[in-house]
């Protein structure tokens, strides 16, 4: 997420919070610390709030980097299968285990 995105969301979050306030307690936490709705100061706040949300809108219809860039786990795990003794050749014991009883029999002749 760009430094832009962030500044935007949490532009946006201030404002929620300042409508849940206006909703909750009649008490409009810009206007007091700025002077009043009609105050020049209040007046940027809030159409920086409005210029956030429209970013924000942008951020709903943007592609999760994160999934396009790196594939999960799971992804990972189904996108190169390994088929080692499932359907490749299997390893033949037979071979080894003869061996192993014939060096044994070459040490028990003394």
């Amino acid at each position: 997420m760009s430094t832009l995105s962030r500044i935007a969301l949490a532009l946006v979050i201030i404002g929620a919070l300042n409508w849940g306030l206006i909703a909750l307690f009649q008490f409009d936490l810009v206007a007091t610390l700025f002077g009043g709705q009609d105050a020049f100061l209040s007046r940027v706040v809030y159409g920086l709030v409005g210029l956030s949300g429209l970013i924000c809108i942008g951020l709903l219809f943007k592609p999760n980097e994160d999934t396009e860039t790196a594939p999960s786990r799971t992804d990972r795990r189904f996108s190169n299968p390994n088929y080692g003794t499932e359907f490749g050749e299997e390893p033949d014991f037979k071979k080894e285990t003869t061996e192993k009883k014939t060096d044994r029999s070459d040490d028990n002749s003394y």
